[in-house]
C-alpha cells in the first residue's frame, strides 16, 4: 500500500518545505554567491527510478577544477570554507526538493550516485533503482559515507526489500538526529567519498565531484 501512498505523501511534504524553507533557501544561494560567486547550484546528471537520468540539484560546495588537465584538485582542496558549513548542515540538499516535487526522486530513498557507476553494477546492486532514488535514505541513517561501498550498496537493497511507511518515518527521523550531530559526512581521509570503481585494483581511487 505505501508505494502507492508513498508520491502523494512525497509531493505533499516537498511542495510545503519549499515554500516554508524558501526563505532559507534564497539566503543560502544570496551568501553562497557572495562567498564562491556564480554557479550557485551545482547541476548533475544522476540515474533515478529504473536508472533513468534525471538533473540532480543542489547547492556547489566545491571550486571548479582548473582548466589545465595538469593542475586537477582533489575534492578537499576544492572544498569551500562555506561549502563545508553546508554539507555539515546537509544544507546543501534543500535544492534537491525539486527533484522530490517534479517526481525525480522521493524523500526516502537509496542517495542517487554518479551515472557511470552503472556499468559497474551487479544485477542485485542494480536493484537500487527499483525505487525512486531519496533525499536520504537507509544507508545515509547507518553510516552515510563513512561506510564502505559493499555495506552502503548492502543497506539500500534491504531498503529496497523492506519498503514500508513506518521504516520511512523512522529514517526520516533519524535523518534528523544525524543532521544534527553531523556525522558521517564524508569518508575518512577523503572530502566527500572515494569513487566506486571495483574493476580498479590498488592505488587511490578519484573522488566524486560535489
Amino acid at each position: 500500500m505505501w508505494r502507492y501512498l508513498k508520491r502523494p505523501f512525497d509531493v505533499t511534504v516537498a511542495a510545503a518545505a519549499l515554500l516554508l524553507l524558501s526563505p532559507v533557501i534564497a539566503a543560502v544561494a544570496v551568501l553562497l554567491w557572495l562567498n564562491t560567486g556564480r554557479p550557485v547550484f551545482f547541476i548533475q546528471v544522476r540515474p533515478g527510478l529504473n536508472g533513468r537520468p534525471f538533473r540532480l540539484v543542489k547547492f556547489r560546495t566545491m571550486r571548479p577544477q582548473p582548466s589545465a588537465s595538469d593542475d586537477r584538485l582533489s575534492d578537499s582542496e576544492r572544498l569551500t570554507s562555506f561549502g563545508k558549513l553546508l554539507r555539515s548542515t546537509s544544507l546543501d540538499e534543500l535544492p534537491e526538493l525539486w527533484n522530490v516535487l517534479r517526481g525525480e526522486m522521493s524523500l526516502v530513498g537509496p542517495r542517487p550516485l554518479l551515472l557511470h557507476y552503472l556499468e559497474h553494477y551487479t544485477p542485485d546492486q542494480m536493484r537500487r533503482h527499483d525505487v525512486r532514488p531519496g533525499l536520504t535514505g537507509w544507508a545515509q541513517v547507518n553510516g552515510r559515507n563513512a561506510i564502505a561501498w559493499e555495506a552502503k550498496f548492502a543497506l539500500d537493497l534491504w531498503y529496497v526489500d523492506h519498503l514500508s511507511f513506518l521504516l520511512d518515518m523512522k529514517i526520516l527521523l533519524l535523518t534528523a538526529l544525524q543532521v544534527g550531530m553531523r556525522r558521517g559526512i564524508s569518508a575518512e581521509g577523503s572530502a566527500t567519498m572515494p569513487e566506486f570503481a571495483p574493476r580498479r585494483r590498488g592505488g587511490d581511487a578519484a573522488e566524486m565531484s560535489e
